[in-house]
């Protein structure tokens, strides 16, 4: 089974499916509130699930490498989705779709915003809207947990990461080039003699 989805998720997008993939991640940047963390559901329900352009494995691979990138994360997936689906072109359709709706709220909102920052009602709905944001990104943290596999043996390496983070201030870039040295150690020097 899983072997088929990776060759499903081969063949390239036709021409035509742009239109597609430019509506769908439209539609992941419209609808996502909380940032990149957020959409992952979103996206892996999209991409994986329902249209099968990438495996479960690849886009945990995807969800790695583009936290690891320069840039804003949900642009960064759209982008490697769309250039796995039709290179060049479908990297901009893909990045277009996810960037587009974020760009006309954000100037819709620069424009009026005076009108309604004091607005009670505005802000109620704000308050209303943050827990629900805390579970949008909880919700992907334990299901990537899962996928990468984490478990009591090591689930030391998040905890201690996020440690380092929150409490002495550690650079998440340290955080994450000691983590890639780690797994190169690992998977080429220690893992191999086990």
């Amino acid at each position: 089974m899983n072997q088929q989805l990776q060759k499903e998720s081969k063949a390239p997008l036709p021409l035509e499916g742009l239109g597609e993939a430019f509506n769908t991640f439209f539609k992941i940047g419209l609808f996502t509130l909380g940032g990149g963390y957020a959409m992952i559901p979103i996206i892996e329900a999209e991409v994986v699930d329902k249209h099968k352009w990438v495996s479960r494995e690849e886009f945990l691979d995807l969800i790695a490498v583009a936290q690891s990138c320069p840039g804003v994360f949900a642009i960064n997936i759209s982008t490697f989705i769309g250039f796995k689906l039709r290179k060049r072109l479908g990297a901009i359709t893909c990045a277009l779709g996810t960037a587009l709706p974020s760009f006309i709220i954000i100037l819709l909102i620069a424009m009026f915003f005076h009108q309604f920052q004091d607005n009670p009602v505005v802000a109620a709905i704000f308050r209303g809207i943050r827990p629900a944001v805390v579970a949008l990104i909880a919700v992907p943290t334990f299901n990537l947990a899962k996928s990468a596999k984490i478990s009591w043996v090591n689930c030391w390496i998040p905890i201690g990461g996020a440690l380092l983070i929150w409490l002495l201030g550690v650079s998440p870039i340290l955080i994450i080039l000691l983590a890639a040295i780690g797994g190169y150690v690992y998977g080429t020097l220690i893992k191999p003699t086990e």
